[in-house]
């Protein structure tokens, strides 16, 4: 064997080792002493506030309007006195029933969390609790893209592209073509 060859055998060798000594990747860690290991302290707080969290991003991004951006560019949307006093009608409701559904939310994964804490799941209650937590999580979802769909309602055409340009979405073009009015 020639010393080049040797030499490259070697490094491989070590190179090998040197790769199995390294931890595996830990996504998780520190997850493990999480209160609810399926949920983050900002989603929790974001479920007990009624924050959207992303789950209306099929409206938003479409030009659907949340009621919460708009109040929140209202000025600049050059909303009417009447549009206001609905939007916030509706953001207020939409934020009761996030909140009212959050909290469920976060009850049913605290119990399937604990199931497993203590080692009592079964294939039945795993069904049953994921089952729960399904329905609250397209519930919750529903309620967010609900209030979308009708805060548009709400707005005139202009005021939809404007406010999807001032939320950056690619000039408000695209949804000028899908406004619900």
């Amino acid at each position: 064997m020639s010393p080049r060859l040797v030499v490259a055998v070697a490094v491989l060798v070590l190179a090998a080792q040197g790769a199995a000594a390294q931890p595996a990747q830990q996504p998780y860690a520190g997850m493990e002493t999480r209160p609810i290991k399926a949920l983050s302290e900002q989603e929790i707080a974001g479920l007990r506030t009624g924050r959207g969290m992303g789950l209306a991003l099929a409206a938003e991004l479409n030009g659907y309007p949340g009621p919460r951006h708009v109040l929140e560019l209202a000025d600049r949307l050059g909303l009417s006195d009447e549009q206001r006093r609905s939007v916030k009608a509706l953001f207020d409701e939409m934020t009761a029933e996030a909140v009212e559904l959050g909290t469920k939310l976060i009850e049913r994964e605290a119990h399937l969390d604990g199931l497993f804490a203590a080692r009592t799941i079964s294939q039945d209650s795993l069904s049953a609790a994921t089952a729960g937590i399904g329905e609250v999580q397209a519930e919750l979802r529903k309620a967010h893209l609900k209030y979308h769909l009708l805060t548009a309602a709400m707005l005139t055409p202009h005021q939809v592209q404007l406010y999807s340009q001032l939320r950056g979405y690619a000039r408000g073009e695209h949804h000028r073509r899908h406004h619900p009015n």
